[in-house]
């Protein structure tokens, strides 16, 4: 086996805690409205959650979002102002309608009628998310360890700006890695082969000579398989897995990759 020269982070829920900013965000916003009106917040951040899938998959350029991983979540506060694909100036001006619908339709499965109160809640959720940029405790102390040994890429599915600016929400962290690859700048996401292959191409590798690491079976952990990457699956919910997908690797935790690091280059 060739000697592993080279390691491709995922971002959202690998290194950075985007579930825990999400989670916090809808329970700050849900909490202010249920503080002005009678609504139970818990149902009301339900409501809204689904109303967003639902309309996210209603919106013209479903199909294009999709394709890069912009989630319904994510358009909740995205502003899609970078980006050369004319989509993104097209998203830019159709996301505003979305987040007012999106929280009105919430608040209606509830029995209120409040437009103004949908538009406030929408700028609120939007500051909400950008106010709470975490990552995991282990993230830093492993990416110093490893990058002593190995060329680091970031490899990310998104709109530009809303990727960018989730990286730079935390200080430092842009700096560990050689090259950042965001799917809505190259033009197709994981789990597309494309996109793995473009990555070796910027580190100047070969698949046997790379792994992928990520929390996500199909666009991390299928993604890398079609393109004969080695994987780690980062299980941190220890759940069983839901799809015939199986990692090369599976770990729980970031601080456990360094060791099985090790174990594969012994191999």
């Amino acid at each position: 086996m060739y000697k592993k020269q080279a390691l491709i982070f995922d971002l959202d829920n690998t290194l950075l805690w985007d579930e825990k900013s999400i989670n916090e965000s809808f329970q700050a916003t849900c909490r202010q409205a249920a503080s002005q009106f009678a609504v139970d917040a818990g149902k009301l951040e339900h409501a809204v959650r689904e109303s967003a899938s639902q309309l996210f998959k209603t919106l013209e350029l479903y199909d294009w979002l999709h394709m890069i991983d912009v989630t319904d979540l994510e358009a909740l506060w995205g502003d899609f102002h970078q980006g050369e694909h004319p989509n993104f100036g097209r998203m830019q001006e159709l996301a505003p309608q979305y987040r007012r619908e999106v929280w009105s339709q919430g608040l209606n499965v509830l029995g209120i009628d409040n437009p103004s109160l949908a538009v406030q809640l929408a700028h609120q959720f939007m500051e909400e998310r950008r106010n709470r940029p975490y990552v995991y405790d282990d993230t830093f102390n492993v990416l110093e360890e490893l990058r002593k040994d190995y060329k680091l890429l970031l490899m990310t599915n998104g709109a530009p700006d809303i990727q960018q600016e989730k990286i730079d929400s935390i200080p430092g962290l842009a700096d560990y890695f050689d090259h950042i690859v965001i799917s809505g700048t190259y033009g197709v996401g994981k789990p597309n082969p494309a996109i793995y292959r473009h990555a070796l191409d910027l580190l100047s590798l070969s698949p046997s000579e790379t792994v992928m690491i990520g929390d996500t079976l199909i666009t991390d952990i299928q993604g890398a398989q079609s393109a004969g990457i080695t994987n780690i699956w980062i299980n941190r919910h220890h759940v069983p897995p839901t799809l015939p997908i199986q990692p090369t690797f599976e770990v729980h935790s970031l601080s456990e990759i360094p060791q099985l690091l090790l174990s594969i280059q012994r191999q």
